[in-house]
């Protein structure tokens, strides 16, 4: 059945999907009532909260999660890619057992740390990593790279881009920005915001800037939270560029994006970082992050030389430890491009769905990665490839400004996200999430889904049928707005 819905109608189909969420879930709403006795709307991590209420999971094994009611979701989100190997892995468990019964908290050096630390330098040096350190999460190691160039050069402003988000102290929406009532947290640094992925306008704000008052540049290769929207190479090496001239630190957030190539994303884009943050599935699923680079730079926090002070309890705990030396054994090499592999191919299924149905307006070659929906002066344009993918060869000159589909799919390789655009935009991705929950898929509201290795070829088809299922429902109003 074809529906072809008005304003009014979306927010009553949300409201429908949202009642029979509830009719679902009574075990799930029972625990969150009772816990907002505890914690502030009975939540501790706002991310993972979605209206009416959250889904409460009572165990996970290799790439499906179980509810308190009793409901099997395949996992498209992957723990926001820190679960790249799934909920069960036999190796990490057995490693972490290992760890265990050899004790906890011991409060001095131990030997997984240093077997870790080797894996990790040699693995992400093309990227830039000479030294490294740990850290509990990506936003610590972020906050401790900015803080680094913020000592070693002297100086207070940090170019930060539109839709980026560093962790929780570093959260930049996208500009120009609509009314909303939530607040971000932020470090009180002195971000200076400039357009994802546009040279012109960022050349434009560096320049404008006081003479040797940059300390830092801090980018992400693909904008995770931002809705997987990779940079160009044309731009990274651009910024690279810029760190240069500026005699400023380049810092690149690879939390996230790590993941696309086995050296790192710097390596695949062909440049070497100042300092590197990453985080998430490095530790093996487990409590992680980490902060590395040049050697000049990491050096100073050597403690025989007492010049930079990092402590941290929990910076070398034995679990992440030995569960971060088993994982990056695990996803080899191999394991990276079968993944990325994997992506790409859901990606052209998604895509080619979208323009059957009509919702692309152009031929197969259709992407939509590089969006500039956030620049500064065309909110409601777009730049496209189009040549296609939006790989780490697409420069500026492969891009012609379109008008932005209401339904789009953006990502690059492993990590992919399908989107929505225009007024409408909340509500529909809220319907789309409890559909994609109704066929037992689970993923983030804004649609982010990163895959995980324990994910089948069964599991992937489920997934694109189900955004075909969506898309033929609805596909006369996604046309008539597209």
């Amino acid at each position: 059945m074809v529906e072809d819905l008005s304003a009014t109608q979306l927010q009553q189909a949300v409201a429908e999907a949202q009642a029979q969420y509830v009719s679902r879930n009574p075990q799930s709403f029972q625990l969150h009532q009772k816990a907002q006795q505890y914690l502030p709307g009975g939540n501790t991590r706002t991310v993972i909260y979605t209206p009416p209420f959250p889904l409460t999971f009572s165990g996970g094994k290799d790439a499906t999660l179980t509810t308190v009611d009793g409901d099997v979701y395949v996992d498209f989100l992957g723990e926001f890619s820190a679960g790249i190997y799934g909920h069960s892995n036999a190796r990490i468990k057995k490693a972490v057992v290992e760890a265990l019964d050899a004790g906890w908290n011991l409060g001095g050096h131990g030997v997984y740390e240093k077997l870790l630390a080797a894996k990790v330098v040699e693995r992400f040096r093309p990227s830039g990593i000479e030294l490294v350190r740990f850290t509990n999460s990506g936003t610590e190691a972020n906050t401790m790279a900015v803080a680094t160039a913020l000592h070693v050069t002297g100086r207070t402003k940090v170019l930060v881009f539109t839709s980026a988000f560093h962790g929780s102290t570093f959260v930049f929406p996208k500009a120009p920005m609509k009314s909303t009532t939530t607040a971000n947290l932020n470090l009180p640094h002195e971000f200076v915001l400039a357009p994802f992925n546009n040279m012109a306008e960022t050349q434009a704000i560096v320049a404008a800037l006081p003479a040797q008052s940059l300390a830092a540049i801090m980018v992400e290769p693909v904008q995770g939270s931002g809705g997987c929207r990779p940079a160009t190479r044309e731009f990274m090496h651009y910024l690279r560029q810029t760190a240069d001239e500026q005699r400023a630190i380049l810092i690149v957030d690879e939390v996230m994006a790590s993941r696309l190539g086995f050296h790192g994303s710097c390596a695949s884009l062909g440049i070497r970082a100042d300092l590197v943050s990453l985080g998430k599935y490095i530790g093996g699923g487990m409590t992680f992050g980490a902060f590395g680079g040049r050697r000049d730079l990491m050096e100073l926090f050597d403690p025989a030389r007492a010049l930079l002070a990092h402590p941290g309890t929990f910076n070398n705990n034995v679990v992440s430890m030995a569960a971060g030396v088993e994982g990056l054994d695990i996803y080899d090499a191999d394991k990276v491009a079968s993944l990325n592999a994997t992506g790409v191919s859901m990606k052209k299924a998604i895509q080619a769905i979208l323009i059957d149905e009509g919702i692309y307006p152009r031929g197969p070659d259709s992407s939509w990665d590089l969006i500039e929906v956030d620049s500064f002066h065309r909110p409601t344009m777009t730049r496209v490839s189009t040549s296609g993918e939006a790989d780490a060869e697409a420069t500026a000159e492969s891009f012609k400004l379109v008008k932005l589909p209401l339904m789009f799919v953006t990502g690059r390789g492993s990590m992919l996200n399908l989107r929505f655009s225009g007024p409408q935009e909340a509500q529909w991705s809220a319907l789309f999430y409890h559909h994609m929950l109704q066929n037992n898929i689970y993923i983030a509201q804004r649609g982010y889904s990163p895959l995980n290795l324990e994910l089948t070829q069964v599991d992937v088809d489920a997934y694109v049928s189900a955004i075909q299922s969506f898309v033929s429902k609805h596909k006369t109003h996604l046309r008539a707005l597209s």
